[in-house]
């Protein structure tokens, strides 16, 4: 059975590829760039560009839709919703930077790692704490 820090962990990155799509689908002409990088027959591109396009505008709305599949189960399975937040969040955060520098180039300044760093030292906190239960009053009763 998987856990649900692993859930968590996927609906990150599910999350980081929906935007990933996003950008390459409605944002500027990265894919038709990319298209005249890689072929060599420059023609081509001018309307191989478009369905890549729709390709990725389809996989923006699966990625979403397996992103809160995944994130559902985290919540199931997780000791508690904070636990599956920080932990998807974390992940979206991380999984974003690795895929904006390996497909964009991207590079983040020195106050992002910082935040994502206190971000992480939060999630350590929060998995290494035991959830604590609450005491039954042995004379309560049901109103």
């Amino acid at each position: 059975m998987i856990s649900g820090s692993v859930y968590a962990l996927l609906a990150g990155f599910l999350g980081a590829a929906a935007s990933l799509s996003a950008k390459l689908s409605l944002g500027a002409d990265y894919l038709k760039e990319m298209c005249d990088a890689g072929l060599k027959e420059a023609a081509a591109c001018d309307w191989l560009h478009i369905p890549l396009r729709l390709l990725c505008g389809g996989l923006l709305f699966t990625c979403n839709a397996v992103m809160w599949t995944f994130f559902s189960k985290a919540l199931r399975h997780c000791s508690s919703s904070a636990r599956a937040t920080v932990t998807t969040t974390a992940s979206n955060f991380i999984s974003s930077a690795v895929l904006g520098k390996v497909i964009f180039g991207e590079t983040h300044a020195g106050v992002w790692w910082v935040g994502i760093s206190l971000t992480l030292c939060g999630l350590l906190v929060l998995h290494g704490s035991t959830p604590q239960t609450l005491p039954q009053e042995e004379g309560s009763k049901d109103k």
